[in-house]
């Protein structure tokens, strides 16, 4: 799965000149945390709530409304943007973009395209939709958990051969090696699965957990 299908692309952008009160109102009337800094459809930085919170004056301030108000509408995104940011590609797999905010330890990537103009973002929410997406949660049918303690070849062969064996339709499946041994996690279509289950079993399979949705 690629960044492109779970990135958002209606994005809400401003530029450089764009007044921290402005870029607060934006994000509060869109419901979003972060705007990308553009101009001339090129990416300059990033501002999100965070960062306005940090640099507005605090409640402990000897500033009054007016006064707080009158800086905030002078002063722009430019002098508190965050000026160096993460960018991919939409084509980038999704599972190097989770690495990608794991390792950086930051929430959201700025996606642009062969032009290295901005073409969406997508979140840490993203990445956990796409998770979600990816194991069938929400899809109606049986989850399957088996286990084989021991690594070889010709695992998933077997597994095909059970579903075809049975007439099981597969919709999701997911793969894990764990020291050696090997864990599968699947979902099919069916909510009666006791003759898939009694055919892996006979395979060398341990069918550890059987989940109707």
């Amino acid at each position: 799965m690629y960044i492109k299908d779970y990135m958002t692309t209606e994005l809400i952008t401003i530029s450089r000149n764009t007044s921290i009160a402005k870029a607060s109102d934006l994000m509060d009337a869109h419901d979003i945390n972060r705007l990308p800094v553009v101009e001339d459809g090129q990416l300059v930085g990033l501002v999100t709530r965070e960062i306005v919170v940090k640099n507005s004056p605090s409640d402990a301030t000897s500033l009054d409304r007016h006064e707080l108000n009158y800086l905030l509408e002078k002063a722009t995104v430019e002098d508190i943007m965050q000026k160096k940011v993460t960018t991919k590609h939409p084509e980038t797999l999704l599972d190097e973009a989770a690495a990608t905010m794991s390792n950086e330890n930051i929430g959201v990537l700025v996606i642009v395209d062969e032009n290295d103009s901005v073409a969406g973002i997508i979140t840490d929410k993203d990445i956990f939709k796409a998770f979600i997406d990816i194991s069938g949660y929400y899809s109606r049918g049986t989850s399957l958990v088996i286990e084989l303690d021991e690594d070889r070849q010709g695992v998933i062969e077997e597994i095909g051969d059970s579903l075809v064996e049975t007439g099981h339709n597969l919709t999701h499946m997911m793969v894990y090696h764990l020291d050696g041994a090997i864990r599968v996690v699947m979902h099919v279509e069916s909510e009666v699965v006791t003759e898939l289950t009694d055919s892996l079993t006979s395979k060398g399979y341990d069918v550890q957990t059987v989940l109707k949705r």
